[in-house]
């Protein structure tokens, strides 16, 4: 025993030399911390292309500009390809620059570029076995879309992209002009759209057209108008797309518009109607030849070949199956099988594989009868035989993830790997021969790793931040505990950097709704470099009582860490962002057990916030009414509902001294509702502060300019700090 306790004060001793010889995680830290996300694959998974970004390529962003269509934001990337065979990283440019979309040509051997260059969007071509970048210049003076998809066209090797008007951005330009700064801007409810919501109907305008990349030919396909989910035929013979025709702005999650499915002839233009004009909007769920889309109707589902008359129904009724289940059954569908055979769809029961040649349908994947407590399994990739799916796993109860293969046919699940790592944005290479995913052991920045198929052994692709080893990391570790209505929930505890098991910490909670995974967390590593515990605890939101689920759930996370005696609890902060800093007005309106509290860019009036926020068209609405607010009626018919969620209506009960940090250019949440709880604070004598950020968006000083950055920062953990020094000198 003796022996057991001089190897632990040994190891402290060990860990402490350490952390002695690293440096504390700041803000400029924070702001060059790398990340890399795919943007597309080779077929055979030896490409891989993709974006590096660090939080600092995201800032300085004119919020001001927000619902401008002729805008493009400042969001700098490095481009980057991966030999994912050598490791190579190849960078097409030399500076970082403003991407839209890429596209390997279905050979592998081109990647198709969308890169800004003032005051134009342009394309380029990057021929990655010659290392050899080419400008497309076209004649045409046309200018491509933000956002423009592209297409590879197989059979000429031509590119599907989408185009402007030429007058479309003089038009745009004018129609924000008049909602900004008028002269005199007129609002009439007897036009059919919102104002905003116009605005954004003539950002979505646009003409497909094709190019030919070898001599910058261009042909255009469509007039102007709105399309998506646009597909060419695996022949090349023709595209398809849905085109979206606006009727007016609808305050309900679906309608106000009509959709058609359409397919043109690429030779003769000839335009045929697939699916007529519809208003509730659709799911096409398309075979790999794009040749045949399946969709769900009512929860029937319904399958056509393009070259078909009409859809026909091809689910049939279940109860002849499952003669226990006397229900109807409501399919979604899903996605096709990599061989064109089958389409699996969705039930509350559990998978399903309908035929689509002859409509047998069977179950091939049951769902536990307690969904909430089993672990997850989702589907990432079929293998290209058609026979297994390989399934992400994450447990429910601990931090247990990794990667399953399940046999179709014999319905057998076979473990390929889990451990205690976090793992996400998965993806199979076209031929099934690698797995791509983005990896972390939990608390430092990801990287992009490679299995093989055989999942012996896998490759680390990139490695990004090899510096943040010299830095001080928080460590996290997952917390059970039960609120006070006794739902079992979860939080993640960040430690601080120089943790010491004799003493007790201060505690910060960062609150919004549910949390579970762990990961790099820049706002934790901040939080524990100043020698707090952080703190993500989770809330049980019940529909039509929302305000209650803070004060029920995260004091009794508080609890349990005081249980355990990890903290001092006369040192407790609170602090949230948009939902979260909602959440932390009303619970300190609820609670004088923080010494610190503070609101980034959080409503505190719901009733004002309606209307507060146009550029957004009618979402405050239906976030009150069936989103994240979860009143669940209008105004009008429960008031009462509104009134209890509306911090500021309790201005009176809040002790707790209050920042209240904001973004002057916030379409999201805009200033102005947050200043109503300064207003009321300072009047009543309580102890406020209201920062704003006239440079800042929505995260205040966060999504503004590098000094902003730091100067959130420096308030925010000194704002904890002069109150938890008064709160020790109070309570002495």
């Amino acid at each position: 025993m003796k022996k057991l306790g001089l190897i632990f004060i040994l190891l402290v001793f060990i860990t402490s030399a350490a952390n002695a010889q690293l440096t504390a995680f700041t803000p400029a830290d924070a702001l060059l911390v790398r990340s890399y996300s795919l943007a597309d694959l080779t077929d055979n998974g030896n490409y891989a292309a993709g974006f590096i970004r660090t939080l600092k390529d995201r800032l300085n962003i004119d919020h001001k500009r927000y619902g401008d269509a002729n805008y493009i934001s400042p969001n700098y990337s490095e481009l980057v390809i991966i030999n994912t065979e050598t490791k190579e990283q190849i960078s097409p440019f030399k500076e970082k620059g403003i991407f839209g979309n890429l596209k390997w040509s279905p050979d592998g051997t081109r990647l198709a570029i969308i890169k800004y260059e003032d005051p134009l969007f342009v394309l380029y071509i990057y021929d990655i076995e010659k290392r050899r970048l080419q400008k497309v210049k076209s004649e045409h003076t046309y200018p491509i879309a933000s956002g423009s998809e592209l297409l590879w066209n197989k059979n000429d090797e031509s590119i599907i992209l989408s185009v402007r008007e030429n007058n479309w951005s003089k038009k745009a330009d004018s129609l924000f002009k008049e909602a900004t700064i008028g002269p005199i801007t007129v609002y009439d409810s007897k036009q059919p759209f919102l104002k905003w919501d116009a605005i954004r109907i003539h950002s979505n305008l646009k003409i497909l057209a094709c190019v030919d990349p070898k001599n910058a030919k261009v042909e255009f396909l469509t007039k102007e108008g709105n399309y998506s989910d646009i597909r060419i035929l695996e022949d090349g013979s023709e595209l398809v797309f849905i085109q979206n025709y606006p009727i007016k702005t609808v305050y309900e999650r679906e309608g106000g518009s009509e959709f058609e499915l359409v397919k043109l002839n690429l030779s003769s233009k000839e335009r045929t109607i697939l699916e007529k004009k519809y208003k509730a909007a659709k799911s096409f769920r398309w075979d790999e030849k794009n040749l045949k889309y399946a969709y769900a109707d009512s929860g029937k589902v319904f399958m056509r070949n393009i070259y078909e008359e009409k859809a026909k129904r091809i689910s049939i009724d279940t109860t002849e199956i499952i003669k226990a289940d006397t229900s109807k059954v409501k399919f979604t569908v899903e996605q096709w099988s990599p061989d064109n055979k089958n389409i699996l769809v969705s039930s509350k029961k559990g998978y399903w594989l309908i035929n689509s040649e002859n409509s047998l349908t069977k179950m091939v994947y049951e769902f536990p009868e307690k969904k909430e407590k089993n672990a997850e399994l989702n589907i990432v990739s079929w293998s290209p035989d058609a026979k297994y799916w390989f399934m992400s796993y994450s447990a429910k109860d601990k931090w247990d993830r990794g990667l399953f293969k399940y046999d179709i046919v014999n319905m057998k699940m076979e473990e390929l790997f889990k451990d205690s790592n976090l793992y996400s944005r998965w993806k199979m290479s076209k031929d099934g021969s690698k797995f791509f995913y983005n990896f972390s052991d939990g608390n430092q920045p990801d990287n992009f790793f490679k299995h093989v198929s055989d999942f012996g052994s896998c490759t680390q692709l990139t490695d990004l931040n090899p510096w943040i080893n010299t830095k001080k990391l928080t460590k996290s570790e997952l917390i059970k505990y039960r609120d006070s209505d006794g739902n079992e929930l979860n939080g993640i505890l960040y430690y601080p950097v120089n943790y010491d098991p004799a003493k007790k910490y201060p505690l910060v909670c960062e609150i919004y709704e549910t949390f579970f995974d762990n990961g790099y967390s820049m706002s934790m590593n901040l939080i524990s470099n100043a020698g707090f515990f952080g703190f993500k605890p989770s809330v049980n939101l019940e529909k039509g009582y929302p305000g209650e689920a803070w004060i029920k759930g995260i004091t009794a996370g508080i609890n349990k860490l005081i249980d355990q005696g990890l903290i001092d609890e006369t040192k407790l902060g609170v602090h949230g962002t948009s939902y979260g800093g909602y959440a932390t007005s009303l619970l300190i309106s609820q609670t004088n057990r923080f010494a610190a509290a503070i609101n980034i860019s959080g409503k505190v009036n719901i009733i004002s916030f309606l209307g507060d926020s146009p550029r957004i068209g009618t979402r405050n609405y239906a976030a009150a009414e069936n989103g994240q607010d979860r009143i669940g009626e209008t105004l009008w018919d429960a008031p009462l509902k509104y009134l209890a969620t509306s911090a500021v209506l309790f201005a009176d009960r809040i002790n707790t001294p209050h920042l209240l940090l904001t973004g002057e250019g916030d379409w999201n949440v805009p200033a102005v509702n947050s200043r109503e709880l300064y207003y009321a604070l300072r009047r009543l004598g309580k102890e406020v502060v209201w920062v704003n950020y006239y440079n800042g968006g929505h995260g205040a000083g966060n999504a503004s300019n590098e000094s902003d950055f730091y100067d959130h920062w420096d308030r925010i953990i000194n704002w904890y700090n002069t109150h938890f020094e008064k709160s020790e000198k109070e309570t002495k």
